[in-house]
C-alpha cells in the first residue's frame, strides 16, 4: 500500500523515476481469480528470480552507432519493451571482436567504452526492477553482411564498413555454394585462442562494467561456434575438428574461459542448434548430437539451454510456423532434468494458451518471444489477459487502468503479488 501514499526516487539512474514495489509482469493474486498458471510463476535463474517464465529473444537491430556502440534507439527500444514486465530481456548479440560482426551496425562489446554505453539500457531496467542479460558472439563465415533490412544475403564490402578479407570460419566453406557469402580463411589455433579469450573478455565487461544480470552464449545460427560443431562446416584434423569431442572443444573451452571471468552463482545461457533441419545430410546436426551436447555444457556450468535450429547448413528445410521448436525442446528437458533450465524459442505467439500448457506440462521452463514483441511491446500484459491472469503494469501506466486510487489500494489490500 505504500507505494500508492509515497513515490520514491529510484537510484538506478539520475533521473526522476518512480520506483514500483514489484517488477511489472508480477502476477497478482486475488482471492476470485482462478489458478495462476506456471508461465506467471516466478523461476529461479542461478541467483536471480525472474518474475515470470515469458522472456524477449535476442533480435539483431543492426543500428549500431560510431564505435559499434548502442545510441538512444537502443535505449528507447529495449526500455519500452523491458519496462512492460518480461521475466528476462535479452539484448542482441554483441560481437566480441570487430571481425565477428554480421554486419557492420553491429553492437560490439569489444571494448570498455561499448560497454560503458550498454550501461544506460541495463540501468533503465533496474530501475524499474526489470532484469537484462546480454547475448555475446561471433558471426564467423557470415560476417560481414549487409544489414538485414537491406539484403538478406549480401556482403558488405570495404566501401560501405565491411570486412570481406578478413572474414574467418573453422574451415574455408562458404556457407552457400556460388551465394553471396564470402568464402572464410580458416583460423589458426593462435586466432582460436585469441577468440576464447574475447569470450571471456566480452562477458567480464558486460558483468563488471555494463551490469547485465545474466550472459547467453550465441552458439547457434551458423555462426562461429555453430560451425565449428557441425562437420558441414568443420573439416579441421587438428584437435578442432574430426570426432564430435573435437568439434565442440571450441565451445568447451569459451565456457570455460568465460565462467573464469564471472562468479560461481552467475546465469550463463546458451543458445544453441537442436538440428540443422537437414536430417538427409549425414554430415548434418541432429538432435543427438544436441542431447549429447546439452549434457556436457550443463556439466561444465551452463544454467540454462536456449533451444533454436537452423542456419548453418544450406540443404535445411522449412521448420514450420508454430512452436517449431518445441519438440526439440521438450527432448533436451527430458535428457537433462532439473540439472538446467531449458528455455524454447521460434513461434510461440501464436497460440499463448498452447505455450503456456507447454510451461505447465514441463516441456520447457522458459518461453523466449522474438517479433512479437516489436509489434506488441506490451506483450506480456496481453499474454496475461488472454489467461486470466492480472499483472502489475508500470507504475507511470497503471492509474489508467486502476483510475480510482481507493479502489487500486483496496485491490492491493486483498492480495498479494506472486513473488515465490
Amino acid at each position: 500500500m505504500s507505494r500508492f501514499t509515497q513515490v520514491t526516487d529510484s537510484e538506478c539512474v539520475d533521473y526522476f523515476l518512480p520506483e514500483p514495489e514489484f517488477a511489472a509482469g508480477t502476477a497478482i493474486r486475488q482471492e476470485d481469480s482462478d489458478k495462476i498458471p506456471k508461465i506467471f510463476k516466478p523461476l529461479n535463474l542461478k541467483k536471480l528470480s525472474l518474475h515470470n517464465r515469458i522472456g524477449v529473444s535476442p533480435m539483431c537491430m543492426y543500428s549500431a552507432g560510431p564505435n559499434n556502440e548502442p545510441t538512444p534507439f537502443h535505449l528507447i527500444h529495449y526500455g519500452s519493451i523491458s519496462m512492460r514486465g518480461p521475466g528476462l530481456t535479452i539484448v542482441e548479440t554483441a560481437s566480441v571482436s570487430p571481425e565477428g560482426r554480421l554486419s557492420p551496425q553491429d553492437l560490439g562489446i569489444w571494448t570498455d567504452d561499448q560497454a560503458k554505453k550498454l550501461k544506460d539500457i541495463v540501468e533503465f531496467a533496474h530501475a524499474q526492477k526489470q532484469l537484462m542479460a546480454i547475448q555475446i558472439g561471433h558471426a564467423g563465415r557470415k560476417a560481414s553482411g549487409l544489414a538485414m533490412y537491406l539484403h538478406l544475403e549480401q556482403i558488405a564490402d570495404k566501401s560501405i564498413g565491411g570486412w570481406p578479407e578478413d572474414v574467418v570460419a573453422p574451415s574455408a566453406i562458404q556457407f552457400r555454394p556460388n551465394g553471396n557469402y564470402m568464402v572464410p580463411k580458416e583460423l589458426t589455433k593462435t586466432e582460436i585462442k585469441r577468440i576464447i579469450k574475447d569470450f571471456g573478455l566480452a562477458a567480464k565487461r558486460a558483468v563488471n562494467i555494463s551490469g547485465f544480470d545474466a550472459i547467453e552464449i550465441h552458439g547457434a545460427h551458423g555462426y562461429l561456434i555453430s560451425s565449428f560443431l557441425s562437420s558441414v562446416s568443420n573439416k579441421r584434423n587438428d584437435e578442432y575438428g574430426g570426432s564430435f569431442e573435437n568439434r565442440i572443444r571450441f565451445l568447451i573451452e569459451i565456457i570455460d574461459e568465460i565462467k573464469s571471468q564471472i562468479s560461481a552463482d552467475f546465469p550463463l545461457l546458451l543458445r544453441f542448434n537442436a538440428s540443422e533441419n537437414a536430417e538427409d545430410d549425414p554430415l548434418s546436426w541432429k538432435i543427438n548430437d544436441s542431447i549429447k551436447l546439452a549434457k556436457i555444457v550443463v556439466s561444465k556450468g551452463v544454467d540454462m539451454l536456449d533451444i533454436s535450429s537452423g542456419g548453418n547448413n544450406y540443404k535445411q528445410k522449412s521448420r514450420g510456423k508454430i512452436a517449431f521448436h518445441a519438440t526439440f525442446a521438450k527432448e533436451i528437458k527430458k535428457a537433462v532434468g532439473d540439472t538446467a533450465l531449458v528455455a524454447c524459442v521460434g513461434g510461440l505467439s501464436h497460440d499463448l494458451k498452447s505455450t503456456s500448457d507447454m510451461v505447465e506440462n514441463g516441456d520447457f521452463d522458459f518461453a523466449l518471444i522474438g517479433r512479437e514483441f516489436l509489434k506488441n511491446p506490451g506483450l506480456i500484459q496481453s499474454f496475461a489477459d488472454s489467461l486470466n491472469v492480472r499483472v502489475s503494469f508500470p507504475l507511470q501506466y497503471e492509474w489508467g487502468f486502476y483510475p480510482n486510487k481507493s479502489s487500486i489500494i483496496e485491490l492491493m489490500e486483498k492480495s498479494k503479488c506472486v513473488t515465490e
